[in-house]
C-alpha cells in the first residue's frame, strides 16, 4: 500500500524501493475493511471493477454485532447516518424523545445502510444528497492474499523498483542515529534517506534498531490472539456486511467472500487456551474449514512515537488495534496520507516528524476509546472475561466521552479522524446505553406531527430499499461475481 501509495501520489519526489520477502507470506486475514479505501484506490487511480474482480471481493454496508450488550441482542453499524438532521439538531435527539414515549421502532430502521444490510441488497449510493436512497457509504470485504500483489504491479508499473529477500541487518550513522542503509541476506546493501518500516510486529527499523518505546494497551484491550479458517460459502444471498459475535473469551468474525467466508475468533489468552479457542471456532463456523487454522500472536497498543530520526513506521510496526471494527487497514492509509501531506523537501525536519506523530497518536487514541467501549458498555456477567471488561478502569477520555452521552444525548465531537457521530450512536444504543436526556431543542415540535414525519421516513426508507438489487445480482451485473 505505502509503495503504491508513494509511487502515485508524489510520482519523481522520491526513488521508491520496495523491499519485501516472499517467504514471510502475507497475513491475510484482514479482509474487512471501511469506506476510506474507496477513496483511496481512487485516488490512486485504480478502477473499481479491476480491483474486485482481482481481489474476489463484495461490498460492505457495515458490521452486525451479536450478544455483545447481552447475550440475545444485536444491531448493525452502519456506514452512514440515521434519518435526517433539522438545523444543527441531530435525528438520534428527536427519535430518543419518542423513544421514551415509546412511540418509535428501532434507531436502524431509520438507516438505508442498516435496512439494505438487513434486506441483503445493494447499488451504488447516487449523487443527490437528499435522495433517501443515498444516505449510506460503503467498504469491501476481500481476500487480502490478493490485495497485496494487486498493489504490487500498481506500484512497480509506476516505476517502484523491488527487491525481493529477507533483511538480515541494519546500518546506522553513529553520530545521527539515522538509518544508513539496511543488508540484505544475500549481502546486497540498500541505501536510503526515509526508511518506512512496514516489517509488521517484527517492526526491524523502529523497533529493533530505533528502540522506539511501545505502549502496551493489553489492560483496556486484553484480546491478544486470533485463530483463522476460511469455509465453503452457503448457499442463498451473499451477505453485504461483517459480522462479530460474542464469544465467552472474545468475539469471532465471519466475512463473506464471493468464493469463500473468512472466520476467525479474537480471543484473550488469560481466559481461554489456544485449543479451546480453535475448537470453539471450527464448531461455529457454518462448514468444515477449507484450510487449517492458523494461530495469529499480537498484542494492542502504538510505538511512542512512529516517526523517529529517518524511519518511519506504518502498519503493525506503528500500532495495532484488534479488528473489532475494522480499522488495520484504515490506519496503514492513514498513516500514508499523513506521510504524503508532511513528505520532507529532501531535509527531514522535527516538524515533519512531530505532525505525523500527533495526527497518528490522536487517531489510535480515538479508535482505541472505541473499540474499549463494545466491550465496556455490556451488561453480560457469563464469564470471566466480560466480567473483567464490564468493571475494568477505562481511560479518562473515554469515560467522559460516556458520561456526556448518558446525561445529555450528546456525541464528543473532534474535527479529524475515524467513527464520527453515528459510529458512537450505533454502539451506545446497540448495546443498551440509552441517555437520560436528549437536546431540549427536540422537544419543539409538536408530538403528533413528529410522529407522522417519522412514520413517513420509515416507510420511505424501507421502500427505498426494496427497490435495490439483490447484492448478489448487483456483483453479477458488475461482471465480478464468482
Amino acid at each position: 500500500m505505502t509503495a503504491a501509495g508513494l509511487a502515485s501520489l508524489v510520482p519523481g519526489a522520491a526513488c521508491v524501493h520496495l523491499v519485501e520477502s516472499a517467504d514471510i507470506g502475507i497475513v491475510g486475514v484482514g479482509e474487512a475493511t471501511l469506506p476510506h479505501l474507496r477513496a483511496f484506490i481512487t485516488r490512486l487511480g485504480i478502477d473499481e471493477r479491476a480491483f474486485m474482480a482481482a481481489t474476489h471481493a463484495t461490498f460492505k454496508l457495515g458490521i452486525e454485532f451479536h450478544d455483545f450488550g447481552r447475550v440475545g441482542d444485536s444491531y448493525i453499524h452502519p456506514f452512514g447516518t440515521y434519518g435526517r438532521s433539522l438545523g444543527d439538531i441531530g435525528f438520534h435527539h428527536f427519535w430518543l424523545r419518542r423513544h421514551q414515549a415509546g412511540a418509535v421502532t428501532a434507531i436502524g430502521d431509520y438507516s438505508v445502510g442498516v435496512v439494505a444490510a438487513q434486506e441483503r441488497r445493494f447499488a451504488h449510493p447516487g449523487p443527490d444528497p437528499d435522495d433517501l436512497a443515498t444516505g449510506y457509504g460503503y467498504a469491501y470485504q476481500f481476500d487480502a492474499t490478493r490485495f497485496a500483489p494487486f498493489l504490487r504491479a500498481h506500484a512497480e508499473a509506476r516505476g517502484a523498483t523491488r527487491t525481493e529477500g529477507r533483511v538480515d541487518g541494519v546500518e546506522r550513522d553513529p553520530a545521527s542515529g539515522d538509518v544508513r542503509a539496511i543488508v540484505m541476506a544475500d549481502g546486497e546493501r540498500i541505501e536510503g534517506d526515509l526508511f518506512i518500516d512496514c516489517s509488521g510486529f517484527r517492526a526491524l527499523l523502529i523497533g529493533d534498531a530505533m528502540d522506539e518505546t511501545w505502549e502496551d494497551w493489553s489492560h483496556w484491550l486484553p484480546c491478544d490472539r486470533a485463530v483463522a479458517a476460511p469455509c465453503a460459502s452457503p448457499p442463498g444471498p451473499i451477505e453485504p456486511f461483517t459480522r462479530a459475535t460474542a464469544m465467552a473469551a472474545g468475539w469471532r468474525w465471519r466475512i463473506p467472500l464471493r468464493h469463500r467466508v473468512g472466520n476467525g475468533y479474537v480471543y484473550a489468552t488469560d481466559h481461554l487456551s489456544d485449543g479451546a479457542a480453535t475448537d470453539a471456532l471450527v464448531e461455529a463456523m457454518e462448514s468444515p474449514p477449507l484450510a487449517e487454522p492458523r494461530l495469529l500472536r499480537f498484542r494492542a497498543g502504538r510505538r511512542r512515537r512512529s516517526w523517529v530520526g529517518n524511519v518511519l513506521a506504518i502498519g503493525l510496526a506503528s500500532g495495532f488495534l484488534e479488528p473489532l471494527e475494522s480499522t488495520s487497514i484504515y490506519l496503514v492509509q492513514m498513516a500514508i496520507t499523513q506521510l504524503i501531506e508532511h513528505f520532507p523537501d529532501r531535509t527531514l525536519t522535527a516538524a515533519d516528524r512531530d505532525g505525523f506523530n500527533a495526527l497518528v497518536d490522536a487517531e489510535y487514541d480515538r479508535i482505541r476509546d472505541f473499540l474499549i467501549l463494545h466491550y465496556h458498555a455490556t451488561t453480560r456477567s457469563d464469564s470471566s472475561f466480560w466480567n473483567h471488561v464490564r468493571t475494568m478502569t477505562i481511560p479518562d477520555s473515554l469515560a467522559e466521552k460516556m458520561a456526556l452521552w448518558r446525561r445529555t444525548g450528546h456525541v464528543s465531537r473532534y474535527a479529524h479522524g475515524l467513527f464520527l457521530e453515528p459510529s458512537w450512536i450505533a454502539v451506545y444504543l446497540g448495546q443498551g446505553i440509552v441517555p437520560a436526556g436528549w437536546d431540549p431543542r427536540a422537544d419543539l415540535p409538536d408530538a403528533a406531527a413528529l410522529d407522522r414525519a417519522l412514520a413517513a421516513l420509515r416507510r420511505g426508507i424501507a421502500d427505498a430499499v426494496s427497490g435495490l438489487p439483490d447484492h448478489g445480482a448487483y456483483l453479477a451485473g458488475m461482471g465480478v461475481a464468482a
